[in-house]
């Protein structure tokens, strides 16, 4: 499907709008969406307001009416001459007051945000991101048990940022249903060296705990609750990254029992400060022994999530190990019950990103017909001879010791959330 992309909003009546404003409006984007760009895998603040080049002004990264500071804003913004304009692009089901283009880090130039109200081809509310008449992804609505049978009623604002530290964009969206506003938060990611597509997650259990918390509904308040006013790149040390790091990631992981807030309980997550590379700052490790595990990074007023949420405990996948110290992290996996064995060496790179050093494969059995696999007829030979590769080459056992490099440790937790609290004050 095609649309006519138009820009024929006046530059007078765009500096009108921004000095209304007073440079307040902005747009600054895991069982993941199924999308229609791709595979999805396992997960810079972007700031900009809606389409009003060639003029700058500063940006609160907020959009959205409900906010008393901002009242009128879009109404402001969209007269009803561009709400039509909007409309004849995307079809009269957008909802075009919510409808903004803007620069999401998972893609290259401005890109459309296209909410839909339920209809009869489509009977739930969606949203999708097109860019050139392309529609690049579509994001799935998702509702949380408090909305119950309730419909949708009304997408009441939209924000755009970083919320979760990880440098990509992510989606705050408030939403009526019935009479009960909620909020969606959405997860970017971008596309990976594994070749998995970006695309949006939603965060089930964080939208249930911030409804059960949230003393108001609102744009400002909600991305205050998660971020606690801080910033990527803002910190002024690692103490502070880490305590606002772990306080999301405790209620990203709080389970909402029966909708009192009496009834949160903690999951069986923990936190530890550990030295990875080396360089006189600790790594913060976080996750359920057993399960998953998240790593992450500080440097110069920057976090960097390294790991997220990085599952084990099934597939031979005992989980991750490191040698403190020494930018050294190991992991084992097999197949065929131990007859091929995987070990995988990384390091964390200067871009402050995990990297594979190096990847071995051992074969525990005679591969007679050198596939890499065993077959039937080779299932007898099970350990009376090991062949061993590096990256594809074959190699010695002494060249596979000299790849372990050192005494390695668990990464994993060891203090619960309040304790890791505690250690970070000191």
């Amino acid at each position: 499907m095609k649309f006519d992309h138009k820009n024929n909003w006046t530059g007078v009546f765009l500096l009108a709008v921004l000095l209304l404003m007073s440079g307040i409006l902005s747009a600054c984007g895991q069982e993941p969406d199924m999308g229609q760009a791709g595979e999805e895998p396992n997960r810079n603040d972007i700031e900009q307001i809606l389409d009003v080049d060639p003029v700058e002004t500063e940006s609160s990264n907020i959009v959205g009416p409900e906010n008393p500071e901002l009242e009128n804003t879009v109404s402001s913004a969209y007269d009803s001459a561009k709400l039509n304009e909007i409309r004849e692009m995307f079809g009269e089901n957008c909802i075009a007051e919510q409808t903004f283009e803007v620069e999401l880090s998972e893609y290259d130039g401005k890109v459309w945000f296209v909410p839909f109200a339920p209809s009869v081809e489509n009977p739930e509310f969606s949203m999708q991101i097109i860019q050139n008449g392309e529609v690049l992804r579509d994001i799935r609505s998702h509702l949380i048990d408090a909305v119950g049978g309730r419909s949708f009623t009304s997408l009441d604002a939209v924000y755009f940022g970083d919320l979760n530290y990880d440098d990509c964009t992510d989606i705050l969206l408030i939403v009526t249903y019935g009479n009960m506003q909620v909020p969606n938060v959405y997860y970017g990611f971008d596309a990976n060296a594994l070749e998995h597509d970006r695309y949006f997650h939603h965060q089930s259990r964080l939208c249930d705990n911030i409804y059960l918390i949230a003393e108001q509904m609102t744009i400002p308040y909600v991305v205050d609750l998660l971020t606690n006013g801080k910033r990527n790149g803002g910190f002024t040390s690692w103490q502070e990254a880490y305590m606002e790091v772990s306080r999301l990631y405790d209620l990203e992981n709080r389970h909402p029992g029966e909708w009192t807030e009496d009834d949160i309980v903690r999951l069986d997550v923990e936190y530890d400060l550990v030295d990875i590379d080396g360089d006189d700052i600790p790594e913060l490790a976080a996750g359920k022994d057993g399960y998953y595990v998240s790593l992450y990074t500080y440097h110069d007023g920057m976090v960097y999530r390294l790991m997220d949420q990085w599952g084990y405990g099934a597939m031979g996948n005992v989980g991750y190990e490191y040698i403190p110290g020494g930018n050294r992290l190991r992991n084992y996996n097999n197949d065929y019950a131990g007859l091929v064995l995987y070990t995988t060496y990384m390091t964390v790179n200067s871009q402050h990103k995990i990297e594979i050093a190096e990847e071995i494969k051992l074969l525990n059995f005679d591969d007679r017909n050198g596939n890499g696999s065993p077959e039937d007829d080779e299932m007898d030979s099970f350990g009376e001879v090991c062949v061993i590769y590096k990256d594809g080459v074959e190699i010695t056992s002494e060249d596979y010791a000299a790849c372990e490099a050192g005494e390695y440790e668990y990464l994993s937790g060891n203090m619960s959330y309040e304790e890791l609290q505690t250690a970070l004050r000191q």
